[in-house]
């Protein structure tokens, strides 16, 4: 059986995206309704800004004490996050995560079309393993290169 592709996988068919002068608020009552862990940030021309996720909303708001009724999702997110085409094999989008400490990734096609966010969630037991495994050998190859 072959490795599915991260765009084989999309627990979610639906883009959830806000505009940039959204506020938190908005952002934490879209995810809380969608029952998901991030936020694609996109401008009135349809390009993606940023995403916002939620470790964005404890590290970069409530840590520190934001109004999220008065905070603007552009204020606090990621901006121009880490992009994959929805050919990338799940393994090798998991093996991004661990190694950026990401736990979400926007998937784009190659016209720039956005189709979706992976998340973590997204992959199955199995492929985990596989990425941790590569993750493991990368860091082998490394030490022994000095």
């Amino acid at each position: 059986m072959s490795e599915r592709t991260v765009s084989q996988c999309l627990s979610q068919r639906h883009l959830v995206s806000l505009a940039p002068q959204a506020t938190i608020w908005d952002a934490a009552c879209i995810m809380t309704k969608a029952n998901c862990g991030s936020v694609l940030i996109i401008d009135g021309a349809g390009v993606m800004q940023g995403i916002l996720t939620e470790r964005d909303l404890m590290t970069r708001v409530l840590a520190k004490a934001l109004n999220p009724e008065k905070t603007a999702v552009a204020d606090v997110m990621t901006r121009s996050p880490k992009c994959i085409p929805p050919e990338t094999l799940v393994s090798d989008a998991v093996l991004i995560m661990i190694e950026r400490g990401f736990r979400h990734l926007p998937i784009v096609s190659a016209a720039g079309k956005i189709l979706g966010v992976f998340s973590v969630r997204d992959a199955l037991p199995r492929e985990i393993g596989a990425a941790v495994s590569l993750a493991e050998f990368h860091d082998q190859v490394n030490d022994a290169l000095g």
